[in-house]
């Protein structure tokens, strides 16, 4: 997959989370500052990083630069859902993530809501399993995304003309 030119987006950032970080050395206490940040147009792409300093502004910064350079293409229906249930796993952590009816809006928690609402999901549920740190639960819901496939992309590889896109209507029995 080709990089994304982060310069070609208009990006917002948001910090999921900042973890201040102490280490203990002969002459004292070193404080610094570990941030996990995420970057997005909200129309299709999305990044996460993290960034580590003495200066929490510094970290966040250098968080968001390293989210920038870490830039994914998100595959989105019209309705601001996503076209298929995908599991996104990183480390401990799972995400489980399944398309929601329009309106029903992002149902997630911590980071996975960040990161997809910074994606441009406006309809989604995602159930987090198993760890619940929020460096690998970001990463895992980054993973997830990575997953998805249009409808475009799948007839296209199997080498199939998509017409139009019927969905199959359950019937109460």
């Amino acid at each position: 997959m080709a990089r994304l030119d982060p310069n070609a987006f208009e990006l917002e950032e948001e910090v999921i989370h900042i973890n201040p970080v102490s280490k203990v050395t002969k002459g004292g206490k070193n404080r610094s500052f570990s941030v996990l940040a995420a970057v997005g147009d909200r129309q299709g792409h999305v990044g996460v990083g993290k960034g580590k300093a003495q200066d929490v502004a510094e970290a966040i910064r250098k968080a968001t630069e390293a989210a920038k350079k870490a830039l994914i293409e998100v595959s989105i229906t019209e309705d601001g859902t996503i076209p298929h249930p995908g599991v996104g796993e990183f480390g401990a952590s799972r995400v489980f993530l399944r398309p929601a009816a329009p309106g029903t809006g992002v149902v997630a928690g911590g980071g996975t809501k960040i990161v997809l609402d910074l994606a441009g999901v406006r309809n989604v549920l995602a159930k987090s399993l198993g760890s619940c740190n929020p460096y690998n639960l970001a990463r895992a819901t980054v993973e997830g995304l990575k997953s998805l496939r249009s409808p475009q992309e799948v007839a296209r590889r199997r080498g199939v003309e998509l017409n139009r896109l019927s969905i199959p209507r359950r019937t109460s029995a």
